[in-house]
């Protein structure tokens, strides 16, 4: 069946609209009180992925000048998993040696300014993006002059701190080192927004989060797929940012597909790529620029890897994700 855009206009353009929405809880409780209030009464404890979304939680607030309990807590249960600090970039072991101090990972290259690890981290992030992370990345620094007597921090570190709706997300913004004993995070509710461990049972406000996309664990064709999602949700989802990317990644990888289908759809009348909700395709994350697109093209997520999009044959049968509003 051969689409028009008019077709499959959606209703929900994403400029006004998010997958995901943040909750300010002004009534006090500890942590555990606060978890179970927010997956009553929304999704979760908010999870934080990157300094937008702290933006948005400073934002939210509307100007209190406290502390706020946040999704992330210390789980005795759990070994320490390795991160790297950039948001969005997967930690997988290749059988590099590293040397660790403290839970972070440093390998040796000159350097003139000599920090502290969060403190390399607040720099990174204040003047230019973070800490170099990702095997790329560190290829591409191994590029430049390098000298090998002194030690440099890279974006690798470990902890046991999990949130609560389960999310991997390696976003972590504390303000110090972690006073012992302490196992549940709080955010600190000015300019910056950092973070620091406190005592559980403390009594604070807290955020909560709700989430607008949903994993479908059904196979269906894309047409299918999309008319799930109409007739029991919104749409499809479209992915228009990084940040929507990795929102909708970390659902991905919960499928029991290779891939799952997104809101994109190729025409073949007007020779482009669109979403269904509208939204032109300017934010793009395609695994190959490879001229493959046919008239029974839609776009799917990779599900492992590095979860790039993929053009495939719409009567392929998938996991998909839909958006709520």
């Amino acid at each position: 069946m051969q689409w028009s855009l008019l077709l499959v206009m959606g209703q929900c353009y994403f400029i006004s609209c998010q997958l995901y929405q943040y909750h300010y809880v002004e009534d006090t409780k500890n942590w555990t009180e606060a978890q179970e209030y927010c997956r009553k009464k929304y999704t979760d404890l908010a999870t934080v992925s990157n300094m937008t979304d702290m933006k948005r939680l400073i934002k939210e607030s509307t100007g209190n000048q406290t502390e706020a309990w946040i999704g992330l807590n210390n789980r005795a249960d759990v070994n320490r998993t390795w991160h790297w600090s950039l948001p969005g970039v997967e930690y997988k072991d290749n059988g590099t040696k590293w040397a660790d101090e403290s839970g972070s990972t440093k390998i040796h290259l000159n350097n003139e300014t000599k920090k502290n690890w969060i403190d390399a981290q607040k720099y990174c992030r204040d003047h230019n993006t973070d800490l170099v992370s990702g095997y790329n990345q560190l290829d591409e620094g191994h590029e430049v002059e390098l000298g090998y007597k002194i030690p440099y921090w890279i974006g690798l570190f470990r902890d046991t701190w999990r949130w609560s709706d389960g999310s991997s997300s390696s976003f972590r913004h504390w303000n110090q080192t972690l006073s012992s004993g302490d196992k549940c995070a709080v955010t600190m509710l000015n300019e910056r927004g950092r973070w620091k461990n406190a005592d559980c049972e403390d009594q604070k406000p807290f955020f909560c989060y709700d989430d607008n996309v949903i994993l479908i664990k059904e196979n269906k064709t894309w047409e299918e797929a999309l008319y799930y999602c109409r007739d029991n949700y919104n749409d499809l989802v479209s992915i228009t940012n990084l940040d929507e990317q990795r929102w909708v990644q970390e659902r991905a990888k919960n499928a029991s597909t290779p891939f799952v289908w997104l809101g994109l759809r190729y025409s073949c009348f007007l020779d482009f790529w669109f979403w269904v909700s509208d939204e032109v395709v300017s934010y793009k994350n395609w695994a190959s620029d490879g001229k493959n697109d046919d008239c029974d093209m839609s776009g799917a997520m990779d599900t492992g890897g590095e979860h790039q999009w993929v053009k495939i044959i719409d009567n392929k049968k998938f996991n998909f994700i839909c958006s709520k509003s």
